[in-house]
Formats: structure tokens, C-alpha cells, sequence
């Protein structure tokens, strides 16, 4: 009785595949897309409310390519709200210059987002979403200033300012 050969081809793509089931298996988890959220539209719906920026952003988790946003540039009192529903999301006293390109916070208000899981890049990152209408927002990270030292790097298409 012979040994069955097991060719290098095999034994990599055997260990691919011991690599993506658990990748792939994260995809798409988390409690955004399993919650049921207070301001809900269908798809088509959300298209005719959106911009189309605004809907690949909120609904399809895209993001916008940095520096783009005027909120870059805005520095006035005022809340920063969710594009999708008008939640109030951010205080302008939290806004900070991260240089990353995009509008950077170090805390949301209250209750005004959630979190989850993110395995889009392969690797595990916060993402960052509306609590009203479950709309992409972007994405939480450690290296932010104090008190927090959180990063709350929004998509500036998924918010609007309104001063005060």
C-alpha cells in the first residue's frame, strides 16, 4: 500500500483554506447589520433620500478619499449630525486635527453610535455606526488625544454640521 503524495500546490492550498474559513466567517458579522434600528427605509428608499456619496458611504460601508470633506475646514460651534437621519452625533468641542483626512473626534455624545466588528480589510477594526439608523459612519482607534485617547475617524459624507 503506498502513502498518498501531498504536493506543495496541496499543502498550500489547504492551509489557504484553514487561513480564509475563519476571515471569511466574520465577514459581514456584527451588530449593525443584526440589529433592527428605529429609522429604517428600504433600500430604495435610502437612494432617493441619499446622495449618491452618501449612500455608498452609509448604507455600503464605502468610504471617501481623505481631505475631500469640507467638514475639514469646519471649526465653528455646533453638532455634527448623522446625513441619514439628523441624529445628533458629535459636540464641535470634541473635533480635533488628526492629519489623517478625515473629521476626527475624540467622543461621540451619548448613545448617538454603536460599534462592531469590522473583518473588511482582513483584520479586526471598530467600526463606527448611527444609532438611529444603523448608517456607516467610519471607524474608532486608540491613538486619539485625551481625556478619551479614541479616534473617532468619520466620513465627512456621512455627516452634516449644523452650527449653534
Amino acid at each position: 500500500m503506498t502513502q498518498p503524495h501531498l504536493s506543495r500546490r496541496h499543502l498550500l492550498r489547504l492551509l489557504g483554506v484553514g487561513v480564509a474559513i475563519p476571515v471569511l466567517a466574520a465577514c459581514g458579522s456584527g451588530e449593525a447589520q443584526a440589529k433592527p434600528y428605529p429609522v429604517r427605509f428600504s433600500e430604495d428608499e435610502w437612494r432617493r433620500r441619499l446622495t449618491p456619496e452618501q449612500f455608498r458611504i452609509l448604507r455600503k460601508k464605502g468610504t471617501e478619499y481623505p481631505g475631500t470633506s469640507p467638514l475639514l475646514a469646519e471649526h465653528r460651534k455646533g453638532t455634527f449630525t448623522c446625513a441619514a437621519d439628523g441624529n445628533p452625533l458629535f459636540s464641535s468641542a470634541t473635533k480635533f486635527e488628526s492629519g489623517t483626512g478625515w473629521p476626527s473626534f475624540w467622543q461621540p455624545l451619548p448613545g448617538a453610535v454603536g460599534t462592531s466588528t469590522d473583518w473588511d480589510l482582513g483584520a479586526p477594526r471598530t467600526e463606527v455606526h448611527c444609532m438611529r439608523c444603523g448608517g456607516h459612519l467610519g471607524h474608532v482607534f486608540d491613538d486619539g488625544p485625551r481625556p478619551t485617547g479614541k479616534r473617532y475617524c468619520m466620513n465627512g459624507a456621512a455627516l452634516k454640521f449644523i452650527p449653534g
